[in-house]
């Protein structure tokens, strides 16, 4: 049952994101790994509920991805109070871990507003399942993390009971 809620809660949270950076064509944001490792994902994430605090074509256009990355850490630091819980050189990578990018969207979640669509859900729902991680990185993530799942399941829980999903009239 904790596998399934923490599977919706993930949908949902994915859904929210492409549902918020859909106008933004660089960035396709399919995973909690690979989508977030240039950098584009967390700042179009965040441009597109505060389009005030930054030029996205300058950040988009002009920026290694570590750069990229600090920016909007930066950014979220100064402007939403959430901690810098990621260092960029371990996000621009080919494979950044999947819990550490989870609690920070999670965070970016619970500061910023929070209505997904049905339409975005199902979007979701029809997106390939195919992976890329051998069951070897599988087995080793799970051993690294089994503590951050823990307390991801329960802050994610408590942060998706307030979720707003509107539906078609």
């Amino acid at each position: 049952m904790a596998g399934l809620q923490q599977t919706n809660s993930e949908m949902i949270l994915l859904s929210w994101v492409r549902q918020s950076t859909r106008k933004y064509p660089q960035v396709n944001v399919t995973n909690f790994t690979t989508s977030w490792s240039d950098g584009l994902a967390f700042n179009a994430l965040l441009h597109s509920h505060r389009p005030d605090l930054f030029d996205w074509n300058a950040v988009a256009s002009q920026q290694s991805p570590v750069q990229r990355l600090d920016h909007a850490f930066s950014i979220a630091r100064q402007h939403l109070g959430i901690e810098k819980l990621l260092d960029p050189e371990d996000v621009a990578t080919a494979y950044p871990d999947k819990k550490s990018i989870l609690m920070y969207v999670t965070s970016l979640f619970q500061a910023l507003p929070q209505q997904v669509t049905m339409e975005a859900i199902r979007e979701v729902e029809m997106l390939p399942r195919h992976t890329r991680i051998t069951r070897e990185e599988h087995v080793e993530v799970h051993e690294q993390h089994f503590s951050q799942e823990v307390s991801f399941t329960f802050l994610l829980s408590s942060c998706c009971s307030n979720v707003v999903v509107s539906l078609p009239t």
